[in-house]
C-alpha cells in the first residue's frame, strides 16, 4: 500500500498550528526576549543611548537590599496566598458539596469576588480596613480600645494584603474542589461505608488522594498569581508602610522601570522573577504530578 505523501499533511498540522504559535511567539516569547536584552544595558529612555553592560545589572541586583527586601516580602505573601485558600477551600468545598438551592446560591457567592477587579477588591477593602473603617469601628464598639493599624502597622500591613489576595482566590479553590468531590464515584465511597469506615477515615483514603488533581491546579495557579502580585499592593499600600513593608518583587519592577526609567535593571528584576516563578513552578508540578501517578 503506497504511503500518502508527507508534504500535505506537514501542510495541514502546520495551518491549525501556525496561528497559535505565531501568538505565542509574538505576545510570549519575544517581550520576555527583549526584557533579557534590556536587562544587559543601563537603557533609559530619556538618557540615550543605552550602553551595554552584561551582567553587571545582576551582579548589583543580589547586592541590592531593596530587591532582596522585596524577595521575602514575595515569599512570605506566597506562602500565605499558596496555603490559606487551598486549605479554607478545601473545607468550604466540602460544606458546600451537596445538593439543594441554597448550596448553589453559596457557591455563587463564594465564587463572586473572583471575577471582580483586583483593584476594585484593593478599594473596598482599603476602606474597610482603614484606622477609621468599619471594621475598627466595630472591634471599637466591642470595647477595643486602640484597634490595630491594618494597613499602618508596618506588622501587621502585609499580612493585611496577603488576607485580600486570599479572599478574592478563595472561591476559585472552592469551584475547583468542588469539581473534584463531585467527580469522586459514589460506589467507592460506598464500599468504604460498608467497610466501617466513618466519614473522616472516607475522606482521607477515597476523597483526598481522587483530589491530587484539584490540589494540582489550585496550587499552581496561586503560586503564580501571588509571585505576580503588583495591583493589591499598588491600590491599598503603595509599598509602605515605611519603606518597602509591602512592596513585592513585581511592584519593585514596575517602580524602577516606570517611575525611576531605569528600564535595564527594572528588566533584569523581571527576569530574575522569571526565572523563580518558573523553577518553582516546574518543581511543584513535578512533585504534584508524581503524587497524581502514584495515587
Amino acid at each position: 500500500m503506497a504511503r500518502k505523501p508527507i508534504l500535505p499533511r506537514v501542510w495541514h498540522f502546520a495551518s491549525f498550528g501556525a496561528p497559535g504559535v505565531v501568538i505565542y511567539l509574538c505576545f510570549v516569547m519575544a517581550p520576555i526576549l527583549i526584557s533579557f536584552g534590556y536587562s544587559l544595558t543601563n537603557h533609559n529612555p530619556f538618557n540615550p543611548p543605552a550602553e551595554f553592560v552584561g551582567l553587571e545589572n545582576y551582579r548589583l541586583l543580589f547586592q541590592d537590599e531593596q530587591f532582596l527586601n522585596a524577595l521575602r516580602v514575595t515569599t512570605i505573601l506566597t506562602v500565605i496566598v499558596v496555603v490559606v485558600p487551598n486549605v479554607l477551600g478545601l473545607g468550604v468545598a466540602v460544606l458546600l458539596d451537596r445538593k439543594g438551592r441554597l448550596y448553589n446560591a453559596l457557591r455563587s457567592v463564594f465564587f463572586t469576588p473572583v471575577i471582580l477587579s483586583s483593584v476594585v477588591v484593593s478599594i473596598i477593602w482599603t476602606k474597610l480596613l482603614d484606622d477609621r473603617g468599619p471594621v475598627n469601628d466595630a472591634l471599637r464598639a466591642l470595647g477595643v480600645e486602640h484597634p490595630p493599624g491594618w494597613l499602618s502597622d508596618p506588622d501587621l500591613a502585609l499580612y493585611s494584603v496577603a488576607s485580600i489576595v486570599c479572599w478574592q482566590m478563595l472561591g476559585f479553590c472552592v469551584v475547583v474542589y468542588l469539581a473534584g468531590l463531585q467527580g469522586v464515584p459514589a460506589e467507592l465511597l460506598e464500599a468504604a461505608e460498608i467497610d466501617g469506615a466513618g466519614p473522616v477515615r472516607r475522606f482521607r483514603a477515597v476523597t483526598w488522594p481522587l483530589l491530587a488533581p484539584s490540589l494540582t491546579i489550585n496550587t499552581v495557579v496561586l503560586l503564580i498569581s501571588a509571585f505576580k502580585t503588583y495591583d493589591y499592593v499598588k491600590v491599598v499600600t503603595n509599598g509602605g508602610p515605611g519603606s518597602g513593608t509591602t512592596a513585592t518583587i513585581a511592584f519593585d519592577v514596575l517602580a524602577t522601570g516606570l517611575d525611576a526609567n531605569h528600564v535595564g535593571y527594572a528588566s533584569a528584576m523581571a527576569m530574575v522573577m522569571l526565572v523563580i516563578v518558573a523553577t518553582l513552578t516546574t518543581i511543584v508540578l513535578r512533585f504534584l504530578r508524581r503524587r497524581e501517578v502514584d495515587l
